[in-house]
């Protein structure tokens, strides 16, 4: 398949970067897609993406994926900005097109689409979010642009988390120690962690899951931790009945649209997911 990526480099920048699953993502749909493209690791210390970026044609590179700490020192270095990166006021996804850098964020569609792969369509739907750093942002902000219902961000420091809820209407933030968190917990139709409780190499754990039981029987419990593939969060909600989904589906779409962006064209995202399936679940499987 002949591609603007033919004989060209992609990579991911952060730091650290030497646990980044996108090489093997991304490489896996290449090599499914025939693509002579290779795509690596690069090592930019934080606070440096500035004096970095002028470097990059120097590198052959059609672009790159970036991850912490750079997502949102990259925006204003960009010369356009896709919806989505100008709304999370952050930036995954860099396309390098004649000399020209071009800013993407693919993280909340990813997650949207991780949805519909299970049969949940947050439309309408009254959603708790528990947490509010950087993934609950772009999750926040696509669910209420995708008309979800009532969106309420529950965290221990309500303050922190005032901005959501001036940029959406629907959005509403509760503490978790309140009794608002119980009653809103009662009326949830989809349960979504945001946090890193109960991540491999996280030493911090929900210190109780009783507030499983407030949830109604039918409500979807989502967690976008994806090592383990199955947390302990996920483990307590099925033994309560809950349909469960971890966050592998939102890794892998997210990258799926990041590589659609590189190569500006639409990919099979079935066969694209069942390619990076087969590379790195054993992975992941392994890593426990």
């Amino acid at each position: 398949m002949s591609s603007l990526l033919d004989g060209k480099k992609l990579a991911v920048i952060g730091d650290p970067i030497e646990h980044s699953l996108s090489p093997l993502i991304q490489q896996a749909m290449l090599d499914e897609l025939g693509i002579p493209c290779i795509y690596g690791r690069i090592h930019v210390p934080a606070g440096t993406v500035g004096t970095w970026l002028p470097g990059t044609p120097d590198l052959n590179l059609a672009g790159f994926n970036a991850t912490m700490p750079h997502k949102t020192d990259l925006v204003p270095l960009m010369d356009t900005l896709s919806d989505d990166a100008r709304m999370y006021r952050a930036v995954n996804t860099v396309v390098i097109r004649d000399g020209l850098f071009h800013g993407h964020n693919t993280d909340g569609a990813g997650f949207v689409r991780s949805l519909h792969d299970e049969g949940i369509d947050p439309k309408g739907k009254r959603i708790t979010v528990y947490g509010a750093g950087g993934a609950a942002r772009s999750v926040v902000l696509k669910l209420a642009a995708e008309d979800a219902g009532r969106i309420t961000v529950c965290c221990r420091t309500p303050a922190k988390a005032e901005e959501l809820v001036q940029a959406s209407s629907n959005v509403r933030v509760v503490a978790i120690d309140s009794s608002e968190f119980e009653r809103t917990l009662a009326e949830t139709e989809l349960f979504i962690n945001c946090t890193p409780l109960g991540m491999q190499g996280v030493p911090s754990q929900f210190s109780s899951f009783d507030f499983l039981d407030i949830l109604p029987p039918f409500s979807p419990v989502c967690d976008l931790i994806y090592r383990p593939l199955k947390t302990k969060l996920l483990e307590e909600a099925g033994k309560r009945g809950h349909q469960t989904m971890n966050g592998l589906g939102m890794l892998i779409h997210q990258a799926i649209l990041a590589l659609e962006q590189f190569a500006s064209m639409p990919l099979d995202a079935a066969l694209m997911m069942a390619a990076v399936q087969k590379k790195l679940v054993p992975v992941l499987e392994k890593s426990l």
